[in-house]
């Protein structure tokens, strides 16, 4: 594929299907003023896509959507692209109500992005038949491929995501609830009502902690916020992960996934204040998280930087 060449829907899906490296979402860079630097967040998604990241998702979660305007949005979409040249995928984030998730939806189309992730409809708990026809208007809102993440108020039955594996341009599920029988179960069903490449993604944080239970129901696909500021050791631990290094796996999760994880715990917010503060640690000033989520005080910067110092450290034993 040539840089910059579009990503059509069935490419897309064949790119992300093969875990050739973690997904990564950046976290989004702000200056000094508060407003997005864009030559900073071009910096931070060229170096990762350097590093390993089999994709990009732009402006997701970890990427504070829920901070930025639709102006921001559609430049650091642009910034993303631009940065990843084509080498692989950009898939950028969509949310709100209906309106607004196709809003930016055409937005991110227009910005060059090869895919979207729809996350949950703002505040509202709705029914399983306003949801599906919620990210069916989605998907034909543009020619983009769209993955679904369910959390939060977007819970699925398994017939829901069945209705969804139907839907022209929805090409897969991301999940950040962690409930696996039901994981199972919708698996199980869209095999059977539904057969076709349906892809599924590990959407918890932090998601290599719980990685090995994902991987017993065929979900090989997750994405990685440690990527953001330490990707030699998250690309150490997929690689463990694919060649069945269980050594490297365990020592990775006892000796650093599972420490961070508890430090995660500690502040709310931290899947992305914390992964912002690493990423500042690690030499690239991102700035600080915008409001309402907080900045982690010393004490807790100091303990991720002992963190990430035994997480390398890991490393540099196993060679």
């Amino acid at each position: 594929m040539e840089p910059g060449e579009l990503v059509t829907s069935a490419p897309l899906a064949a790119r992300l299907d093969i875990p050739s490296g973690p997904l990564f979402f950046p976290v989004t860079a702000y200056g000094p003023d508060g407003s997005v630097d864009l030559d900073t967040y071009r910096t931070h998604v060229r170096r990762g896509v350097e590093a390993g990241a089999a994709a990009v998702f732009a402006c997701c979660g970890t990427g504070e959507f829920h901070a930025l305007t639709p102006e921001e949005f559609e430049a650091c979409v642009g910034a993303a692209v631009e940065a990843a040249d084509g080498r692989v995928p950009v898939v950028a984030g969509a949310g709100y109500g209906t309106a607004l998730a196709v809003r930016y939806a055409r937005l991110a189309e227009a910005a060059g992005a090869d895919g979207l992730l729809a996350m949950p409809p703002y505040l509202v708990v709705a029914g399983q038949e306003g949801l599906l026809r919620h990210y069916r208007e989605v998907a034909a809102a543009t020619a983009l491929p769209v993955i679904v993440y369910q959390r939060d108020n977007a819970v699925f039955t398994p017939e829901t995501v069945v209705g969804l594996a139907r839907t022209d341009g929805i090409i897969g599920l991301k999940d950040g609830l962690g409930d696996l029988d039901l994981m199972q179960r919708i698996i199980s069903a869209v095999r059977i009502e539904a057969p076709g490449d349906f892809l599924y993604f590990n959407g918890l944080p932090t998601a290599e902690q719980t990685q090995l239970a994902y991987r017993a129901l065929g979900v090989t696909l997750y994405s990685s916020a440690v990527f953001c500021f330490a990707p030699e050791i998250a690309l150490a631990f997929h690689q463990a992960l694919r060649t069945g290094d269980d050594v490297t796996v365990e020592k990775l999760l006892d000796g650093f996934y599972r420490p961070f994880v508890e430090l995660r715990a500690q502040g709310r917010g931290y899947a992305v204040a914390l992964v912002k503060a690493g990423v500042r640690l690690r030499g690239l000033d991102v700035g600080e998280v915008r409001p309402p989520l907080h900045e982690p005080p010393g004490d807790h910067v100091k303990q991720l930087a002992e963190v990430i110092e035994r997480g390398y450290a890991l490393l540099e034993e196993a060679k």
